[in-house]
């Protein structure tokens, strides 16, 4: 059964940065394309970064050179580094695994002075 932790949100002031985790078992990890997604209350889910089994990276134009998606191939986890953190990236951030259909909870995010 796959399941999906996200965890390391919290709320931080404007400027600061976070790190986000999400622990990934029941699929086999290290094949596969991770993603990080984002919801705004209100809006609909966002993609936010991708890294595929080669480590090949993307980002969506909103947080490119402010975010870093990474993976852990031997501890099944992907990260997701925010920094210089502003109002519109407070959201519930969600890791994804491509082709597995199963999402985690959520990690809250605020950014708030």
């Amino acid at each position: 059964q796959v399941q999906l932790v996200e965890s390391g949100g919290g709320r931080v002031q404007p400027g600061g940065s976070l790190r986000l985790s999400c622990k990934v078992t029941g699929v086999t990890f290290s094949c596969r394309t991770l993603r990080w997604y984002r919801q705004r209350p209100g809006d609909q889910r966002e993609w936010v970064a991708q890294i595929n089994s080669d480590g090949l990276t993307s980002y969506a134009t909103s947080v490119k050179g402010r975010c870093t998606i990474s993976r852990d191939n031997v501890e099944n986890i992907v990260y997701l580094q925010m920094n210089d953190l502003n109002a519109e990236d407070s959201a519930t951030y969600y890791c994804f695994v491509l082709g597995s259909g199963h999402w985690g909870q959520g990690t809250q995010v605020t950014v708030s002075s």
